[in-house]
């Protein structure tokens, strides 16, 4: 999951310490909001808002040649209806993936729709930015249970319990 470090931990020996994973753009400045996090989070905001606008130049442009060359209104449909099938479905699966960890096999099997549908997932980034940096929930909370899993291994127990009394 993280990357560990070993430290000596209270009971004395070498207790691996859990460490933050970073995150694209973000390294590990959202464990503490620190760090220029907020200036980060307005500059990955508007960078992928500007992608997304040119993302969707681009279509128009692919649009215009469809148009020009006079291709038929059934293909132009077709391939409007794909696009927008394509960025719906991309901006769900990409919307999804901050929350949880997607399996590996499905997102192999879906990298031709998440490639056609880049414009959903470019607007799935930008609209979670907007809340926090995008996978920090899901960061936070596997660094919060690795954390506490730590603290659990390494707190002394208190007493001899074989001397414990027997009711």
């Amino acid at each position: 999951m993280s990357e560990k470090t070993g430290t000596t931990g209270t009971t004395g020996g070498a207790r691996p310490e859990p460490r933050p994973e970073p995150i694209r753009f973000f390294g590990t400045t959202w464990v503490d909001h620190d760090a220029g996090y907020r200036a980060r989070r307005v500059g990955v905001a508007a960078g992928s808002l500007a992608a997304t606008v040119a993302s969707c130049l681009i279509l128009r442009f692919a649009y215009e040649g469809l148009r020009i060359a006079e291709v038929g209104g059934v293909v132009t449909l077709l391939v409007l209806v794909m696009f927008a099938v394509c960025s719906a479905l991309a901006f769900g699966h990409t919307w999804g993936a901050f929350t949880t960890r997607p399996d590996p096999a499905r997102q192999a099997s879906l990298r031709g729709l998440l490639a056609v549908g880049f414009v959903g997932s470019l607007a799935a980034y930008f609209l979670r930015t907007l809340k926090e940096a995008p996978g920090e929930s899901l960061h936070r909370q596997e660094y919060e249970a690795s954390r506490a899993q730590q603290t659990r291994r390494t707190t002394r127990r208190t007493g001899n319990p074989a001397k414990r009394r027997r009711p």
